[in-house]
């Protein structure tokens, strides 16, 4: 065992503080990995404050992570030493049933253990993430980072990216296809690069209209207001996708209303009921669907990663000291980030 510096929270109410966890000897398949940035996302809020319950304290969140090789297993061979990497959502799977057998992950049938916070298949353990020095990672589970990229704003791709990356391609969204994006935090300007990348024509949706010229600095073809009656009319029946990045309960009915017959509304932020209830005349009169769709598979975790340096699309970021974690979960409540926190690892590291 490792004795390693971290911060985590030890209960709902504590808040981060400096913490020390240990990280288990390699076992034959992992790969050890000194951490040098880590991004944060949402959900590192929700469980750190249990607000989805079940959450195991202490807790050491973090799941968008970079960094370097520093030894590995006798069983690894598509790692070495130095090499950059990255670490997403996930840390293992039972590997064998028919979504792990696709390089689905996310959804084995067993359920996914997570960066943070999940019981260790092997030793019970407690699952610790990213705001930490180091981490160790079964190779299956280890991404390797294109060195054109910039390490720093490729570390949300890790959750963020591959979020909206994966919906985008499943349903082989490309050139002449229209698609909304709602909502612009840390996932919505991803989905809008990702988009436009493949060719789509993108709209943002948003409720505000300070936010139409930076809709448009982040590439978006369109800009709708949605508190605006007669811009929502004007969009009825005319796009093929949404892509749904909204965070909290919202509507969905007036959306669904800009969708096409056959038209596909994606859920991907949203982990609440629906609230109102949806109105299902709005589907049956269209065909119009409702899907969801969770992170995204190793396979395609590294897609998203060689994708981005082909295409030059990193996330737009403002670098952290860990030592201001706190003061950034309040500004990330209050929507006061532009577009991803990443905490640079260089103040837990020199103590």
């Amino acid at each position: 065992m490792a004795n390693t510096r971290a911060y985590a929270a030890t209960a709902p109410d504590s808040g981060l503080a400096p913490h020390s966890i240990d990280r288990r000897n390699l076992r034959s398949d992992d790969v050890a990995i000194e951490i040098d940035y880590c991004g944060v996302c949402h959900s590192d809020i929700h469980t750190v404050e249990n607000d989805w319950g079940g959450a195991r304290y202490p807790v050491v969140p973090g799941h968008e992570i970079i960094g370097r090789v520093t030894s590995v297993g006798p069983k690894v061979s598509g790692y070495k030493v130095g090499d950059l990497v990255g670490v997403g959502c996930m840390v293992d799977s039972c590997r064998t049933c028919s979504a792990c057998d696709s390089g689905l992950e996310q959804y084995c049938d067993e359920g996914s253990t997570m960066t943070y916070g999940s019981l260790d298949r092997h030793d019970g353990t407690v699952t610790h993430g990213g705001y930490s020095e180091s981490i160790v990672v079964s190779e299956r589970f280890v991404v390797r980072v294109p060195e054109s990229l910039d390490p720093a704003s490729a570390a949300p791709l890790l959750c963020a990216g591959i979020t909206t990356y994966s919906p985008l391609k499943y349903f082989k969204v490309g050139k002449g296809h229209k698609v909304g994006v709602l909502g612009m935090g840390g996932l919505g300007h991803m989905g809008v690069k990702l988009a436009k990348a493949l060719g789509a024509e993108v709209t943002i949706f948003t409720r505000s209209e300070k936010k139409v010229s930076e809709a448009k600095k982040q590439g978006a073809d369109h800009v709708i207001v949605s508190t605006d009656s007669d811009q929502m009319k004007a969009a009825a029946s005319t796009f093929d996708f949404l892509l749904d990045t909204i965070p909290v309960g919202h509507d969905l009915n007036p959306y669904l209303k800009c969708l096409k017959h056959d038209g596909t509304h994606i859920l991907v932020g949203q982990l609440t009921p629906v609230e109102p209830p949806l109105q299902a005349g709005l589907l049956v009169t269209k065909r119009r669907v409702i899907a969801g769709s969770l992170i995204g598979g190793m396979p395609e975790t590294q897609e998203v990663l060689d994708f981005c340096a082909e295409h030059d699309i990193t996330c737009d970021v403002e670098m952290l000291d860990i030592r201001n974690i706190n003061e950034a979960y309040e500004r990330m409540k209050k929507g006061d980030v532009k577009y991803r926190f990443v905490i640079d690892m260089k103040s837990l590291k020199e103590g």
